[in-house]
């Protein structure tokens, strides 16, 4: 089998031997390893194998150059390419000497087999496409046939020729009919579709349903915000967006109107809570900064010009009118946190806001939250609300706001009503002007109270997060109080001017 070397056990075959003329050697495969990673692996698992079926226990690594192996051990007398792996003769398999022959007809019958059912399948394909392409030709040349026959045959005029169907005059009358009673349905489904999926146009010139979802007194009102806002509803993600911006209006005013939770709107609007939440929170983001000019302190002439006759009797000078409201929040966790908005007066943890009423009932300050353990005047004093007051302003406020020597300064006056601390009884006169003050400050209990009705969410109990004011901004709360504020003064006022 070899000159020099070794081969396969009981295999005698030489190279200088006369009677083995026709027959080659091949050496042991090598492993290639600058061939791509395949050919790597093919290559030594192509090595493993040769040397399995060769069972010479003396071949050592430094012995593989060495190795031959004749033609006789290979089925085609060569052994096959390194890719061809599924070829029997990829490792030598006949007259090894170690039992492995049945093994090997096998798997040349198995090969074989293989190479027929190839052979067949290649065959019918060819077939097939010769066959297509015969009746490609002889369809095309029937085509042809076509044309020139309808260029050759004249026009026949049909005209007044009577035809015969199965269908009578009667059923196609009522085919007709069923067809317009269909479109007619069709067209009513898709109105009342429209009204109940919170569409743009099942809001259009419905006042009602526009104040009742909204707070907003009209569609016009409406339209007018959106137009307004709309630029700033689009965020460039680049990603489609959810809702359009009227329905990322709706949502948000839905909210702060009726105090509906994420998922009920989730379920309205046909999207996921957390896309409801993020929308809230963006939109609210947009109209604070795009509304809060509306909540500004009127000019003295201004206030002269439209003053109430209630309070052009009595307090003629009135710049403004304030008080506190306070919205329950969440019980922090922190103890600190719980001590600094727990309210002794509601009992309960809360957030204080101080509003500012003009006295034609607009609302034309409103301060950041503070705790709600928090009083009136440290309030008062410590917001930017007597940076406001100019000289021959007055104030009206409640007893809790000592604030009189801190209005003095900016040369301001503040009414109160009078005091019973430490007096049996209050005099005529303390009680007249009591009197007179409660009439005009129950003004500013109603817009609180108009605020709160209007705008639901400020009646309930807020999450802490509602509170968290990322990089030194105003917290969503604040944002959200603000926002109320600004679209109650775009709505009538609850003050008559008679």
């Amino acid at each position: 089998m070899r000159t020099s070397g070794y081969g396969p056990v009981n295999c005698h075959n030489r190279s200088d031997r006369s009677r083995n003329i026709g027959v080659s050697f091949y050496r042991l495969p090598s492993i290639l390893h600058r061939q791509g990673s395949q050919a790597l692996e093919l290559s030594t698992a192509r090595q493993r194998e040769w040397l399995a079926k060769i069972r010479r226990q003396d071949i050592t690594p430094d012995r593989y150059c060495h190795i031959r192996v004749c033609s006789k051990h290979f089925l085609s007398g060569s052994p096959a390419s390194l890719f061809d792996n599924v070829n029997p003769d990829w490792v030598p398999s006949v007259h090894l000497g170690h039992g492995s022959e049945g093994q090997s007809e096998q798997s040349n019958a198995r090969f074989v087999r293989a190479a027929e059912r190839t052979s067949r399948k290649r065959e019918s394909v060819v077939e097939e496409s010769a066959r297509r392409k015969e009746r490609l030709e002889e369809f095309e040349d029937l085509s042809e046939e076509a044309t020139v026959c309808n260029e050759q045959q004249p026009v026949l005029d049909i005209s007044g020729v009577e035809t015969q169907t199965h269908m009578t005059c009667e059923d196609i009358e009522n085919l007709s009919d069923e067809v317009q009673h269909l479109t007619t349905l069709n067209a009513s489904l898709k109105k009342e579709l429209e009204e109940f999926s919170l569409g743009e146009i099942s809001f259009e010139n419905d006042d009602g349903k526009v104040l009742h979802y909204t707070g907003l007194s009209s569609w016009s009102l409406l339209s007018k915000l959106l137009i307004y806002v709309k630029p700033y509803l689009t965020q460039s993600s680049g990603r489609p967006e959810a809702l359009t911006p009227f329905k990322q209006l709706l949502l948000t005013l839905m909210r702060l109107r009726l105090g509906l939770s994420g998922q009920d709107l989730a379920y309205r609007f046909g999207v996921h809570p957390s896309t409801v939440s993020r929308k809230f929170e963006f939109v609210v983001g947009v109209l604070h900064s795009k509304l809060k000019f509306l909540i500004m302190w009127p000019d003295r002439d201004a206030l002269q010009k439209t003053m109430p006759l209630v309070f052009r009797k009595h307090y003629p000078n009135c710049t403004v009118i304030i008080d506190c409201f306070e919205i329950f929040i969440q019980r922090p966790t922190a103890l600190l946190a719980r001590a600094q908005t727990y309210s002794q007066y509601k009992h309960h943890n809360t957030v204080k806001y101080l509003i500012g009423i003009t006295p034609q009932g607009s609302v034309s300050y409103i301060s950041d939250g503070w705790g709600g353990r928090t009083s009136d005047k440290y309030i008062t004093e410590h917001c930017s609300f007597l940076s406001n007051l100019v000289p021959g302003d007055l104030i009206l406020a409640d007893r809790g706001f000592d604030i009189s020597d801190s209005v003095g300064s900016y040369c301001s006056t503040i009414k109160m009503p009078a005091f019973t601390r430490g007096k049996a009884h209050l005099t005529g006169i303390e009680v007249e002007q009591t009197r007179k003050i409660a009439n005009v400050r129950i003004h500013v209990e109603r817009v609180i109270g108009n605020i709160r009705k209007k705008y639901s969410i400020l009646s309930d109990t807020q999450p802490i997060d509602f509170l968290l004011s990322p990089n030194d901004s105003n917290s969503l709360l604040d944002k959200i109080v603000c926002v109320c504020c600004a679209l109650n003064n775009i709505c009538s006022s609850v003050v008559p001017f008679d």
